[in-house]
């Protein structure tokens, strides 16, 4: 056992956060499992540094910031091999195609997406692409942007601490659930970055992230009795919809 196994926060965290939640090739120690969700919120950061450069080139050479929100989605997917909107087409697959709960654990597990799959991902990538092309026209999107990133990331360790697994199988499951102290230490930091980024008016994206949290919470616990990887997807995605939505209405 490594003596970094023990601590609340170890180094080398931050990047077994991103390997868990990106497709970047970076050496971690996945032992830490869900003792490093605390840095979740960060990989948000990270996330939005590197989709920023191609989407700011775009805007620079005059493009209309509708095709340059194309181009952030693009960079968003190839970076987190879409795992987020996988998550979201298998759990409203599982959640309105199954009829007990063992059924829709089997459906949430199939490689085969269904129809309702395809509708929440064409209705994420619509209303995601539009929103965000309101809000490149703003001279802070990318402070926006990088506070979406930040708590849609945090409401993740917040699913994995309130529900228990749903399977003894999976993701989700071989890396444990984080502690009480893990997730209020990521959304403490989600809230500290978004305050010191957006000032206090983002207090109010922290309240909606919230509520979308406890919806999420109530119906995974009522459809499947836990969480899964799938719903930890699901939640990232609602979330930063939820969020990008409410950034449009200030846009």
């Amino acid at each position: 056992m490594s003596k970094h196994d023990s601590l609340f926060i170890a180094p080398g965290d931050l990047a077994t956060a991103l390997a868990l939640l990106t497709r970047l090739p970076i050496k971690a120690r996945f032992e830490r499992g869900a003792k490093a969700a605390w840095a979740y919120p960060l990989v948000g950061v990270v996330l939005t540094l590197l989709a920023a450069v191609p989407t700011s080139l775009a805007l620079t050479a005059g493009l209309d910031p509708s095709f340059a929100a194309l181009i952030w989605l693009a960079c968003s997917m190839i970076l987190t091999g879409a795992m987020h909107e996988d998550g979201l087409a298998d759990t409203v697959d599982g959640f309105w195609g199954g009829w007990d709960i063992s059924r829709r654990l089997e459906i949430m597990k199939d490689s085969q997406i269904g129809s309702y799959g395809v509708l929440a991902l064409c209705l994420s990538f619509a209303a995601r692409w539009m929103a965000i092309s309101m809000i490149l026209v703003t001279d802070h999107w990318m402070l926006s942007l990088m506070v979406v990133a930040t708590l849609s990331r945090a409401a993740m360790p917040a699913v994995m601490c309130a529900l228990p697994h749903a399977r003894n199988t999976g993701l989700s499951q071989s890396q444990g659930r984080p502690s009480l102290a893990t997730a209020a230490v990521a959304a403490l930091l989600a809230v500290a970055l978004a305050v010191v980024i957006l000032g206090t008016a983002s207090l109010a994206l922290v309240i909606i992230a919230l509520g979308l949290v406890w919806t999420v919470t109530r119906i995974a616990k009522a459809k499947i009795g836990g969480q899964t990887g799938d719903i930890l997807g699901a939640t990232q995605q609602l979330v930063e919809i939820g969020l990008l939505i409410a950034l449009t209405l200030t846009a």
